[in-house]
């Protein structure tokens, strides 16, 4: 009987032994099975809320080009742009921007080019050349030393000055100054340096204005700060003419630079041309002015040689920093470009 119950036991046990590696093998096959599953669920989850969200994105990016489209079409229809361009150069004009112009041919008198001619304007510092003509006119020693006052300081428009009260030069470098610069303090020294003073000074430039035609020209002092010096177009073509005839008013304002030693500092000064063409060797000026207040724009008076024949041009209250300097360009190339092919009068 212990001999049968041992056989038994060896038997069950036997039989459980078998059994228990196939039981663990299904029971990893059930677990990898089971993470396999996850794993496939989790990626596929992934996935699709990759694909809603990129979706998303696409919608959000397409609904902003659809605004931005639409905005763009709204501004477009509902915006009103109004286009400034020059004047096209032409047979008959040669585009200039400035608001009063005229182009003479000194030789003949012929009008090249006019507009707004009779126009009358302030004329800045233009009104330096009638003082110059003033100054020259009264045969005044050039050599003789003559200072800056503090009758001489700005009190209309208030503007500065290198020229300290108390600064001493010559009447010859006080006009190199005013013609060149544009130095208003220098050009009321000189008026002030002058037999009679201001007051007969500027009663001798209306005079001189009378004598050339300038009929509609008006002087009130000798810088042209003051929007009462007037005049027309036409007139100041009549005033650039006569200046020509003056070698000192040619050769003053014609200058690209002078430099000279202060006798209140002893530190060297220089000053430069307002009108850069006179440095350009492809120019050949006779006499040149620049002039600026706000009443009066930005202007500029030449008197130059272009192909040969002397120009007289008068360019008047002109908006931009170097309109007037882009203006005088382009009359220079009407004339060598388009005028030579026939004689024609512009206007």
């Amino acid at each position: 009987m212990p001999t049968l119950l041992r056989a038994l036991c060896v038997i069950v046990s036997s039989a459980i032994l078998a059994t228990t590696p196939a039981f663990a093998a299904s029971k990893s096959v059930e677990k990898t099975t089971a993470s396999s599953k996850k794993a496939t669920s989790s990626a596929s989850k992934k996935k699709t809320a990759s694909s809603k969200k990129a979706t998303s994105k696409s919608a959000k990016r397409s609904n902003r080009s659809d605004v931005k489209r639409e905005a763009i079409a709204r501004a477009r229809r509902d915006v009103q742009v109004t286009r400034v361009n020059a004047n096209p150069v032409n047979l008959y004009s040669p585009g200039v921007q400035s608001q009063a112009a005229v182009v003479v041919n000194q030789q003949t008198g012929e009008v090249m080019y006019e507009r707004n001619a009779d126009q009358v304007v302030p004329i800045a510092s233009i009104t330096k050349l009638m003082t110059a003509m003033v100054v020259l006119d009264a045969r005044l020693p050039l050599n003789e030393l003559i200072s800056i006052t503090q009758d001489d300081v700005d009190t209309l428009k208030n503007t500065g000055s290198r020229l300290a009260v108390g600064t001493t030069l010559t009447r010859g470098e006080m006009l190199l100054l005013a013609l060149m610069s544009s130095e208003n303090r220098a050009a009321s020294s000189l008026s002030h340096a002058y037999p009679g003073g201001r007051e007969a000074f500027v009663r001798k430039m209306n005079e001189k204005a009378q004598q050339l035609g300038m009929t509609r020209s008006q002087f009130y002092d000798p810088t042209g700060l003051t929007p009462r010096n007037v005049a027309t177009s036409r007139d100041l073509a009549l005033m650039v003419k006569a200046a020509m005839r003056y070698p000192e008013i040619h050769q003053f304002s014609t200058s690209s630079e002078y430099t000279f030693v202060s006798n209140l500092t002893g530190h060297s000064m220089a000053y430069r041309n307002t009108n850069p063409l006179v440095k350009d060797p492809d120019w050949e000026i006779g006499v040149s002015k620049t002039g600026f207040i706000n009443e009066a724009g930005r202007c500029i008076v030449m008197q130059a040689k272009i192909n040969n024949m002397p120009v007289v041009m008068v360019l008047m209250d002109s908006a931009g920093k170097q309109t007037r300097i882009g203006d005088v360009q382009r009359v220079r190339r009407w004339i060598e470009e388009t005028r030579q092919a026939g004689n024609l009068r512009a206007g």
